[in-house]
């Protein structure tokens, strides 16, 4: 198992540093940071695609002119 070159040993190695220099609060704190920023990002995108489905439904149901 493992990200590419980097195994399970290494990974390891590498979250108890980064928990030595930052700290589980601040971890902990960035976690749902970050948990919130894809929250509100989904939300976006949800309300974006609702628009653009709304508009084609409008656009659908608009009569063309003729020329």
């Amino acid at each position: 198992m493992g990200i590419g070159n980097i195994g399970l040993p290494q990974l390891i190695i590498l979250l108890v540093v980064v928990m030595l220099v930052f700290g589980t609060k601040k971890i902990r704190n960035l976690g749902g940071d970050l948990g919130s920023a894809i929250r509100d990002f989904r939300k976006g995108m949800n309300e974006a695609e609702s628009e653009v489905s709304e508009a084609a439904k409008v656009a659908d149901t608009e009569p063309t002119a003729k020329s």
